[in-house]
């Protein structure tokens, strides 16, 4: 009994830190930016609209917290912690380090998608960009998933499958911006297409939150396959994995968090490559542990990448996929330095 007393204790311990710091990055993103904003306002803030609280703020100050920042800090949060954990799920299952949530051709669908509605006004104006590239990426990771069951369903089937999605989609993206897009819309989706969190609002929250939690939720329930899947497929089924059926379900969870991340946000680099080899640093490669880190130290990263992109150029929001990029590519180096790739 003490020795699970203790365990229980070290897990709430281990939540509750979460938690606060999770906390805490929030309040931060939500206070940072051209226009600085006292941790005390935020706070109030939140409790005027949560609780009621009746603390008397400058509407401005307010507005900015609530309609812009916070709700921009929680999709942040949600979109880092699904792209890492699709990172590490995927790693694991095909066994390549250089894995990521793109890997499926989800963000090239997503792209050819978002410009179909934008510049060729497909769905005839009933379809927003963001419903556009949900639907491009749900199509493209049909076609990638066809293509590998006719490959052959193993690991290298369904990369080489997602290489060729990947370039398709990123052609037809090409072809239509070239052919169809005046300067300005080329501009638009360009800003899309490295990541743009200016438009994320509160209905946005309300699908990111829940899909990066479940999804989270759902590979957890998978962690000790996936820890199984370390030793390859034939090991994993060896010891009681159904390999079939594990690789379909946490594929789907990683595609769907991937495609709805990117449908909100658009195409952010690095995360779901760089953040799951950081949190191997830290935490071990055990998915018990691995996948909760993953998924904080993804949410943590992405506040703290968009804080950046608000405040690095006064007066001037940068795409958070280059942030991320100017970040990961240095990071990813110094990992790779530090811990050789070997097979």
């Amino acid at each position: 009994m003490n020795g699970t007393a203790a365990v229980s204790a070290r897990i709430l311990g281990v939540t509750a830190a979460t938690l606060t710091l999770l906390l805490a990055a929030l309040v931060f993103g939500a206070a940072v930016g051209e226009t600085r904003i006292p941790f005390e306002t935020v706070a109030r803030t939140v409790a005027n609209r949560l609780w009621d609280a009746g603390y008397a703020l400058d509407p401005i100050d307010a507005g900015i917290v609530w309609n812009y920042r916070l709700s921009r800090a929680v999709v942040a949060a949600a979109c880092g912690a699904a792209l890492a954990v699709s990172g590490v799920v995927l790693q694991s299952l095909l066994r390549n380090a250089l894995a990521d949530p793109y890997l499926l051709g989800i963000s090239a669908g997503a792209s050819s998608g978002a410009v179909s509605v934008a510049i060729l006004g497909f769905g005839g104006g009933m379809l927003s960009l963001s419903a556009g590239a949900l639907l491009g990426a749900v199509v493209a990771f049909g076609f990638v998933a066809a293509l590998a069951v006719l490959a052959g369903r193993g690991p290298v089937a369904i990369i080489l499958a997602g290489i060729a999605g990947s370039q398709l989609f990123n052609a037809l993206t090409s072809l239509i911006v070239t052919k169809s897009a005046n300067a300005e819309q080329a501009r638009g989706i360009m800003f899309w297409l490295l990541g743009n969190l200016s438009g994320v609002r509160w209905p946005d929250v309300w699908l990111a939150v829940p899909i990066a939690a479940g999804g989270l939720v759902v590979c957890l329930l998978h962690a000790r396959a996936l820890d199984a899947f370390a030793f390859g497929p034939d090991a994993a089924a060896s010891l009681g994995v159904p390999v079939r059926r594990v690789r379909v379900v946490l594929i789907g969870a990683t595609a769907l968090m991937t495609a709805v991340m990117v449908s909100i946000v658009g195409s952010i680099g690095f995360v779901g490559l760089v953040i799951p080899h950081a949190a191997r640093l830290v935490v071990g490669v055990r998915h018990g542990a691995l996948l909760p880190a993953s998924a904080l130290i993804g949410a943590l990263f992405m506040i703290g990448a968009d804080v950046l992109s608000r405040t690095v150029i006064p007066g001037q929001v940068l795409p958070i996929g280059v942030m991320t990029a100017l970040v990961g590519a240095p990071a990813f180096a110094l990992i790779l330095i530090r811990r050789p790739v070997t097979r």
